[in-house]
């Protein structure tokens, strides 16, 4: 990791690929990851982490099947939001967005049960690429 400032706008223009995170750097045992979105992402769900989301540009929309039924939270820009470990998920940006991520390193860019991946996901490790 880079032990000097690391401009997000700068890092988001070094990849094209939609819902491929890459990691800009950590904090203890944290990545701190940003993806380029547009369109729906797979339901997903992470079993032993939260996983935080902040809108750096556009906007953000995230279906959760929780105990009460499914519900959808939006995310304008600058807006943050945390999925509980365990709460099957699926972002989706209608206009494309570009967020950051929060979450133990290691962690599945998938979750660790999903539907089936998609042609326009980076599935060939399931985990965040470095800058």
């Amino acid at each position: 990791m880079s032990n000097e400032p690391i401009p997000l706008s700068k890092a988001l223009a070094s990849f094209d690929a939609l819902w491929s995170p890459r990691i800009v750097t950590r904090v203890n045992d944290y990545d701190i990851r940003i993806a380029k979105v547009q369109g729906e992402h797979i339901w997903h769900v992470h079993d032993d982490t939260d996983e935080f989301f902040l809108v750096l540009d556009g906007e953000l929309h995230i279906s959760l099947r929780e105990p009460d039924g499914e519900r959808m939270v939006l995310l304008p820009q600058g807006a943050v939001f945390t999925v509980p470990r365990g709460t099957e998920h699926k972002p989706y940006a209608p206009s494309g967005a570009a967020i950051l991520m929060f979450e133990p390193a290691g962690t599945p860019t998938v979750g660790d049960r999903h539907d089936e991946i998609p042609d326009h996901v980076d599935s060939t490790t399931g985990h965040a690429l470095n800058i």
